[in-house]
């Protein structure tokens, strides 16, 4: 007898199920059912069905105010679960929190994922004026000193695909604009080992991301650190947070099994 292809034990109301969970992403909070049957191209009645299953589980719940439908705690329990056993964020946890002790800035962990940098974990500063937190968000790669991290490390081949097109878009007045300009500042970041955002994604933002290798020698992760601008001055970011920042990505890499 031959072995069925996966995709023929598909069950199609749980794949419309997940659809409907994967409109709610980036910054979509709420969603109608009108909205969910354009996009899902499914009727309106099997929209309401999907939504009444989810909503009895907690994944969906609905805003009485605006009669929208959005995220239920119970997908944030997911997404937390799936977090927590990520042998990366288990190791990086204390080291974030040790590097906030000593800096007193807020401190991130991240990957990149799909041409995007996604913060995964932070520890916060107990300061009044902080940075927000970017957990869950996905970012611009050549404007977040995490993803120009991950940039320098890569082929010209793969920055093309990821970054097609000779011009960016802008941010701020600081962002880079051109692949030129990438380029050489991927160049700089390659041979130092750290990069620094200098408010290119956010006006008065600082930031400096060293790499987080594994034992195979990839880099798995970013490791951060970021603040105001009027506290992440050049010579504090020099002298003291990128000397914290490197040796706090090797201290990560060790425990995951890097050796230079």
């Amino acid at each position: 007898m031959a072995r069925k292809e996966k995709s023929e034990y598909i069950i199609q109301a749980v794949s419309h199920a997940l659809d409907l969970l994967e409109q709610f992403h980036d910054d979509v909070d709420e969603l109608g059912v009108t909205e969910l049957s354009k996009r899902l191209k499914l009727h309106k009645n099997n929209v309401f069905r999907l939504l009444a299953t989810l909503e009895s589980r907690g994944y969906i719940e609905q805003n009485k105010a605006t009669e929208n439908y959005r995220l239920g705690l119970k997908a944030l329990e997911l997404g937390q679960t799936f977090i927590k056993q990520m042998g990366l964020l288990r190791q990086a946890k204390p080291i974030l929190e040790k590097m906030t002790a000593e800096c007193n800035e807020t401190c991130y962990v991240a990957i990149f994922k799909e041409g995007h940098v996604v913060y995964l974990d932070m520890v916060e500063t107990d300061m009044t004026v902080r940075v927000v937190s970017r957990v869950g968000s996905r970012l611009p790669s050549y404007c977040t000193a995490a993803g120009k991290v991950y940039l320098s490390h890569m082929s010209e081949d793969e920055i093309s695909e990821i970054l097609p097109g000779e011009e960016y878009q802008t941010y701020t007045e600081t962002t880079i604009k051109t692949r030129t300009a990438l380029r050489a500042e991927l160049e700089e970041i390659a041979e130092q080992g750290y990069a620094i955002d200098n408010e290119e994604l956010d006006l008065g933002v600082h930031c400096v991301a060293a790499p987080i290798r594994d034992y195979t020698r990839r880099i798995v992760g970013t490791i951060s650190i970021s603040g105001p601008n009027m506290r992440l001055g050049k010579e504090r970011i020099v002298n003291e947070l990128v000397p914290l920042v490197l040796s706090s990505s090797e201290e990560l890499s060790t425990r995951l099994g890097y050796h230079k």
